[in-house]
């Protein structure tokens, strides 16, 4: 009887460690989907704060340098509880795993998402070429991408890369996207094939000079962070000269 009654608990706890180990799982699952519902939730709630604020923006500070989408994400805490009750599953500050962020914020805040997987891609690539360059005097650099504007592909292998190249999943088509670095040692997403995609399919009035990257963000709910300017030219993406 005492066996029996051992087993028993045995299983409850083992059931109550699983069922605590799945619930975890089960909410991740949940908030790596960027719901419509909850952007507009958030963009309803940015558009009241405004209109209480006198037109200002619930908005970290970010220095002046930051790239531009990436500049002017969400602060949650200016919002919650008076215009949200909380911040939504999918964001970082809910469990998330995207960076609720504004664009178009002289004319028209426009609420749009940063997902942060790619963070840890880009910080994993960090450390390994801080590493190599700690070892040795020269950047782990392969091949020129653009001579003109200092972008060089990676040479993985002497990172340490050896099976599988490392890579983001573009938030925008689905495909795999390259890094690469420039002189200054910043990582970069080549957004190029998703760009080339866009030109093709959305409706545009771009010319040679104009920032391209807009057309993404204008047609979908994120936006294209860690990127450099790219525009135009016989209808195919090429890194724009600023």
């Amino acid at each position: 009887m005492f066996k029996k009654f051992v087993l028993f608990s045995c299983i409850i706890i083992l059931l109550s460690l699983l069922s605590g180990c799945l619930y975890p799982q089960d909410r991740l699952a949940q908030n790596r989907i960027p719901y419509k519902n909850q952007i507009e939730m958030v963009q309803k709630a940015v558009d009241e704060f405004r209109d209480v604020e006198g037109g200002l923006l619930p908005i970290k500070t970010k220095e002046s340098s930051t790239p531009i989408f990436q500049k002017y994400v969400i602060d949650f805490n200016k919002l919650s509880p008076r215009f949200i009750a909380e911040p939504p599953g999918s964001a970082f500050e809910g469990g998330g795993i995207f960076q609720y962020v504004l664009v178009n914020v002289e004319k028209d805040p426009t609420v749009k998402l940063i997902d942060l997987t790619t963070v840890d891609v880009i910080r994993d690539l960090k450390l390994r070429i801080k590493i190599y360059r700690e070892r040795n005097s020269y950047p782990a650099y392969k091949e020129p991408i653009d001579k003109e504007k200092g972008y060089f592909s990676l040479d993985y292998e002497k990172l340490g890369y050896r099976d599988q190249v490392p890579f983001v999943k573009s938030p925008f088509t689905g495909k795999n996207l390259a890094l690469f670095i420039d002189t200054k040692g910043e990582i970069f997403i080549d957004y190029s094939s998703d760009l080339y995609e866009a030109l093709q399919n959305f409706t545009h009035d771009y010319r040679t000079g104009d920032d391209i990257r807009y057309l993404l963000v204008d047609n979908y709910d994120f936006v294209p962070a860690f990127s450099v300017p790219y525009t135009v030219k016989d209808n195919e993406p090429i890194f724009l000269t600023e």
